[in-house]
């Protein structure tokens, strides 16, 4: 194995040489050995092999954030056993000097850092290891050497015929289990899959009549038929997003692949990369829950284009020693979440009923939502930081001052969307495609202003600059009734005469917050309520429990429940309720949801125009020709 490894490592230093300038060598890759002789036990063991290091104090550390992700994550809390070796196998002094960074001060050129790895969360955000598969995301798994960033890296993972594994990566392949990155943000940027997966792929012909390669690698308890025919699937999408922009990125090494992971204890997930997606389902498996999976699928194709190469500069380079924030996570993943269903519904995947259900979502989160009557698309985008996966212990206010910027991009995209059809002959395809020509295959970073830009140069600057001063920069909202009603939908109310009091009893708690209300009378509020809502003008918030309405006991929220539901807007409701400083009563009155839903006209009893299906045929109806 050794002889195999130092000439795989030969070949590819001299295939990076020979791209190269002759004046400028390149620098010795890190050489990385990951092993599961534990994996039963979610351990693996990693070797990193430093050659003609620099001289003086190096430092090592664990990654704080991950690519696709926003938030801070202590990745480093999981490593353990540290240590380093010298060339002669004597030990180095090795100082843990932050939680997750280790120093060592004196060392020779050419040694080794060694650590144990504990991995049991399986998502795209973190690492699960067990005998049926190492689910790598790199910084979650891989120390890495401060200044070293330009150096190539290699990979050798081991143990693979022992567990039955394949290599599924967008690594560059070398040479039996050796694989490698041009360097660290590359490194970074590749998710890797050890398992028996199985793969189903085709070729696509790109616009310039080049071919690339699409995977969907699964590993599941589906059978190979199953794959297969979901990948048909796929390819489908695929086609779709290809017509969007007009044509494929060019993928390094010819390829992009889905990396699939399917087991019910799993976390749901769906991390975007430059030539790959790592995509984790919590359910038995695919069969029978195609549909399902598909959305991700979708969401995070699109991502190849937004993101990946239309990149926000705010995200380039990507720090991985701190949470990475950015004002325009409103497009990056907003405008990725409407698209993400749109091609759902241009593939027939999605039926107009659902479809509709999804515009009603959007539209009622940006128009009903406290924080986006109060908070710019931008500054949700900035909260990313906190949000996005983040951990935390303490209470939020979140119901009240945070809008996901996954839906309030996604509902500035359909508006923008309908604006573009009916006032300037033009798509939002038409921005998508404009913003891909000008920043994704120039791979030229974008600010907000150049996102304003070239929507003033597709349609006139004067409306591009109203539209973010308003939309985007603003908390206005566009008047989505008339944007839909030329598609031949309805908005309106969607439970109007019903009893609404701003608070979800459908979460039963006792006072110690397991599920049921054993030992406990009443209703507890365990979140904050909504500004606004009737429960909040009553003075209700979060600790209070309410043990009494209208003279009825208030045993759990079933009950509660039942009460609520004999009343109509405007009826009072008397509260009984405690919390540390006694017992109280207050007086609430009860509402109609300001919810809406979206029906088409056929659905409301109107007569659609040939004008609305024309529109709706053209927003709706497959691009692929």
């Amino acid at each position: 194995m050794k002889n195999i490894i130092l000439s795989v490592a030969a070949a590819f230093l001299f295939s990076i040489s020979a791209m190269g300038q002759a004046k400028q060598p390149p620098s010795r890759p890190l050489f990385y050995s990951i092993s599961f002789p534990n994996a039963v036990h979610h351990e693996a063991e990693v070797m990193i092999s430093i050659s003609k290091a620099p001289t003086g104090p190096l430092r090592f550390r664990m990654s704080r954030s991950s690519p696709g992700r926003y938030a801070t994550h202590e990745f480093g809390k999981n490593v353990y056993n540290v240590k380093a070796i010298n060339v002669d196998g004597k030990p180095l002094t090795v100082t843990q000097i932050e939680g997750d960074v280790y120093e060592i001060p004196f060392h020779t050129s050419t040694f080794k850092v060694s650590y144990t790895l504990f991995a049991n969360w399986t998502d795209g955000t973190y690492a699960g290891i067990d005998p049926s598969h190492a689910h790598l995301n790199m910084p979650a798994t891989f120390m890495w050497l401060e200044g070293a960033e330009s150096r190539p890296v290699m990979f050798e993972f081991n143990d693979l015929e022992k567990y039955g594994w394949k290599v599924i990566t967008q690594l560059k392949h070398e040479n039996a289990n050796v694989y490698s990155a041009p360097d660290f943000q590359y490194m970074m940027d590749s998710p890797t899959e050890l398992s028996a997966s199985k793969t189903a792929s085709w070729e696509v012909a790109n616009t310039d009549g080049k071919k690339q390669r699409i995977n969907v690698s699964v590993h599941s308890n589906d059978d190979q038929s199953v794959v297969n025919s979901f990948g048909t699937m796929v390819q489908k999408v695929v086609q779709e997003h290809k017509a969007v922009f007009g044509d494929l990125p060019i993928f390094d090494y010819g390829e992009y692949t889905f990396i699939n992971d399917v087991y019910p204890t799993n976390s749901g997930d769906g991390m975007e990369h430059r030539n790959s997606t790592i995509i984790v389902d919590g359910i038995d498996k695919i069969a029978g829950n195609e549909l399902d999976v598909l959305g991700t699928f979708s969401h995070e194709f699109f991502h190849a284009w937004n993101v990946e190469r239309i990149r926000p500069k705010s995200l380039e380079p990507f720090n991985f020693a701190h949470a990475n924030m950015s004002n325009e996570l409103w497009f990056a993943e907003g405008f990725t979440q409407y698209y993400g269903e749109l091609i759902l519904k241009r593939s027939n995947f999605h039926t107009l009923d659902r479809y509709q259900g999804t515009i009603a979502y959007l539209v009622s989160s940006v128009l009903t939502i406290p924080g986006a009557s109060k908070y710019p698309a931008t500054e949700m985008s900035r909260k990313a930081v906190f949000v996005d996966a983040g951990v935390s212990v303490d209470a939020v206010n979140y119901a009240n001052n945070f809008l996901t910027y996954y839906n309030y991009g996604a509902a500035i995209a359909l508006a923008l969307d309908l604006r573009l059809r009916s006032d300037f002959n033009a798509t939002l395809d038409d921005y998508m495609r404009a913003m891909w020509q000008a920043h994704g295959k120039a791979m030229k970073p974008y600010t907000l202003k150049d996102l304003q830009n070239v929507l003033g140069k597709l349609t006139n600057p004067k409306f591009a600059t109203e539209f973010f001063e308003k939309y985007v920069n603003g908390i206005e909202k566009s008047d989505y009734a008339s944007l839909l009603e030329k598609a031949g939908f309805v908005l309106r109310k969607a439970a109007p005469g019903k009893p609404w009091i701003g608070m979800s009893t459908q979460v039963i708690r006792n006072r110690s917050g397991l599920v049921g209300t054993v030992g406990d009378k009443g209703f507890p509020v365990v979140t904050s309520t909504i500004i606004g809502s009737p429960v909040y003008k009553a003075g209700i918030d979060a600790g209070d429990m309410i043990i009494k309405a209208d003279g009825t006991d208030v045993i759990d929220g079933v009950s509660f429940t039942n009460i609520i539901n004999t009343k109509k807007p405007g009826d009072q409701i008397t509260l009984i309720y405690t919390n540390r400083t006694g017992t109280h009563t207050t007086k609430l009155t009860v509402e109609e949801s300001p919810a809406f839903e979206v029906v088409s006209a056929e659905k409301a009893g109107k007569a659609l125009t040939a004008e609305q299906i024309t529109f709706r045929n053209n927003w709706l109806s497959s691009k692929v020709k």
